[in-house]
C-alpha cells in the first residue's frame, strides 16, 4: 500500500511539475481543446435540440381523413384509435364540418345555404395526430388502407425541411469537429514533445539508473490527459453560460416563441451525456496527442 502512494505521489508531482515548466504552451493546448470542445458541444446540442423541434411539429401535424360517402366517422374512431402510431383522434361529422365552413364563409343562414346545395356536400372527417414526426407517413399509409376511406391528407414540408436541416449540420459539425480534434491532437503534441526536449538530462539520468520506459514518460501521458480534461471542463462552462444567456432570453420572448422552443429542451439524459461525452473527447484527444509525442522519444 505505501509503494503504491509513493508511485502515485510520484507520478502526480511529476506530472503537475512538467505542465509548470511548460508556461504558455499549456494555454495554446487548452484553448485549442477548448475550442474543439465548445464548438462540438454546441453542434451536438444543436443536433438533439432540432430532434426534439422536429418531434414537437410532428405530434402536432393532424392527418385529415376524409370518408366514404355514408360512412360515419365514429364507427372507424375506436379502430384508427387502437394503431399504435396514433395519439388522439378526433371525429368531425359532416353536419359539424357543414356548419364551420358556412360559419367561416361568413354565412348567417345555414338553411339557405344546405337547401341551395340541395343538402350537405361534405363527408365525415377524422382528424389523427401522430406520436412523432417519423410515425405520421405510416400512420398515413395505415389509414390509406382502411376500408372506408377515400382520401388521407397531411402536410409534413416544414418537419421534412427540419429533418433535412438537422442532418447537414450533422454533417457539418462532423467535418469540423475532425479538423479541429487534428489541430488539438497536434498541439498537445507539440507541448508534450517541449516538455520532453525541455526534461532530456534528467531522462537521460533515469534511464542510466535503470528506470524503465513506462515509468519515464507515463508523467506526460498524464499531462495530456490533464490539458484535455480542463479544456473540457472549460468548454462546459462556457456552454453552460450560453445555456443561461439564451433561457433568460427565452423569457422575454411572446408566448408563441416559447412554444416553438418548447421541444428544444434537453431531457436529463442528454444534460448528463453532454458534460460526460466532452470529458470523454477531452481525454481522449489529450492521450492521443501526449502518445504520439513520447512514442517518438521511447523508441529511439
Amino acid at each position: 500500500m505505501l509503494k503504491l502512494l509513493t508511485k502515485s505521489d510520484y507520478l502526480l508531482r511529476e506530472t503537475f511539475l512538467g505542465l509548470k515548466r511548460s508556461g504558455w504552451m499549456n494555454w495554446a493546448a487548452v484553448s485549442t481543446v477548448t475550442v474543439l470542445l465548445f464548438l462540438f458541444g454546441l453542434s451536438l446540442q444543436a443536433s438533439w435540440q432540432l430532434d426534439g423541434l422536429v418531434n414537437q411539429f410532428g405530434s402536432q401535424l393532424e392527418v385529415s381523413v376524409y370518408l366514404d360517402t355514408g360512412v360515419q366517422a365514429i364507427d372507424l374512431q375506436p379502430f384508427i384509435q387502437a394503431m399504435p402510431e396514433a395519439t388522439t383522434v378526433k371525429a368531425i361529422t359532416k353536419e359539424q364540418a357543414w356548419a364551420n365552413l358556412v360559419e367561416d364563409l361568413g354565412i348567417s343562414e345555414i338553411q339557405g345555404a344546405t337547401d341551395q346545395l340541395n343538402g350537405n356536400p361534405l363527408v365525415d372527417e377524422i382528424k389523427v395526430k401522430a406520436k412523432s414526426s417519423a410515425d405520421v407517413p405510416v400512420l398515413a399509409a395505415k389509414l390509406k388502407a382502411v376500408q372506408g376511406v377515400d382520401e388521407v391528407k397531411y402536410v409534413d414540408e416544414a418537419v421534412q425541411r427540419l429533418a433535412q436541416l438537422n442532418q447537414g449540420l450533422n454533417w457539418v459539425s462532423l467535418g469540423i469537429t475532425l479538423m479541429l480534434t487534428l489541430t488539438a491532437i497536434a498541439v498537445i503534441n507539440t507541448t508534450i514533445r517541449l516538455i520532453v526536449l525541455a526534461r532530456r538530462r534528467e531522462i537521460e539520468v533515469m534511464q542510466l539508473v535503470g528506470a524503465t520506459t513506462t515509468w519515464i514518460y507515463l508523467p506526460f501521458v498524464l499531462q495530456g490527459l490533464v490539458l484535455g480534461g480542463i479544456g473540457a471542463l472549460l468548454a462546459w462552462g462556457m456552454i453552460a453560460g450560453v445555456q443561461g444567456f439564451v433561457a433568460r432570453l427565452l423569457v422575454q420572448q411572446p408566448e408563441f416563441i416559447r412554444f416553438l422552443t418548447e421541444g428544444m429542451d434537453l431531457t436529463v439524459r442528454e444534460t448528463w451525456i453532454l458534460p460526460l461525452a466532452l470529458l470523454g473527447l477531452g481525454c481522449s484527444v489529450g492521450l492521443l496527442g501526449s502518445l504520439f509525442a513520447v512514442r517518438r522519444f521511447a523508441l529511439r
